[in-house]
């Protein structure tokens, strides 16, 4: 055995032993504190390119289902518009039934055109208003709305537009239509049946695409959520695992101590020996 004041390698080596459980105490701290066992490039280099990817193509199903909500919201809109416009041509072909009626009077045809010229003009102002996003679906400004179906960006998803406005090719009636005699009302009927039927197969078309949307959305949505829990499993701590290694840790930490105090009292020895 060797007693020398300069070099104290017992201190050296509970000092190694002291450094490296700090070391596994920290990244142990570092874990909890995260909620991550790889937080950084630094504790562990492939995991976490890899968890860096994930969260990349995460990050961009989030962007494609706002992109989806957004065309699904602008399709919604239309097809309440087109509901509404629905129920306005049967109560339109309602007063122009009644006026065609022969017998009906003077004042009461005037009274039914004047019901009828407001519900025509209520049509008009529900095309314009049916704008979701700067997006109007119904008014013949577009032809269809498009929306992000990949993370990449490489693929859309669109569904048709349908010009419901006035004098166009599915809503005939014009916007100088009245039924202020017999006859206007009488040729009026056949036309707003046929503007009816025309709506009512406009909204399967505007539903199919509103299906489309939504199916698209919820198949994205669970993409999302499957990588998502993919993700976690690489990179999420165990917490309970981590709270035993913390409290082993910490016994070991002391114990280090203690060695590396006791390892530096040897030089004391050294004293007795000049006594």
């Amino acid at each position: 055995m060797s007693f020398s004041v300069n070099t104290n390698t017992g201190a050296q080596v509970a000092l190694q032993y002291l450094n490296a459980t700090q070391g596994q105490l920290d990244q142990t701290q570092g874990a909890i504190n995260s909620g991550l066992k790889v937080a950084t490039a630094k504790d562990d280099g492939a995991i976490y390119a890899i968890a860096q990817n994930q969260r990349g193509a995460v990050a961009g199903f989030a962007s494609v289902i706002n992109s989806l909500n957004n065309g699904s919201s602008a399709i919604d809109v239309a097809l309440s518009a087109g509901q509404s416009i629905s129920d306005l041509l049967i109560q339109l072909k309602t007063k122009a039934l009644a006026a065609a009626d022969p017998s009906l009077d003077t004042a009461s045809r005037q009274a039914l055109n004047a019901n009828f010229t407001a519900l025509r003009d209520q049509i008009s102002t529900i095309v314009k208003n049916a704008v979701f996003n700067n997006f109007n679906l119904v008014d013949g400004s577009t032809t269809q709305v498009q929306a992000l179906a990949s993370a990449d960006g490489t693929r859309r998803i669109t569904a048709q537009a349908q010009n419901m406005k006035l004098s166009g090719s599915i809503v005939t009636l014009k916007t100088t239509s009245t039924v202020s005699t017999q006859a206007k009302a009488s040729a009026m009927i056949s036309v707003l049946q046929a503007s009816l039927t025309n709506v009512n197969s406009a909204l399967a078309k505007l539903s199919s695409g509103a299906a489309k949307f939504s199916i698209q959305a919820t198949f994205t949505q669970k993409l999302s959520d499957t990588l998502t829990a993919g993700l976690g499993n690489l990179v999420d701590a165990n917490m309970a695992q981590e709270s035993a290694r913390l409290q082993s840790l910490q016994v070991k930490q002391q114990l280090g101590v203690q060695a590396l105090s006791i390892a530096n009292q040897a030089p004391q020895t050294i004293l007795s020996l000049f006594r």
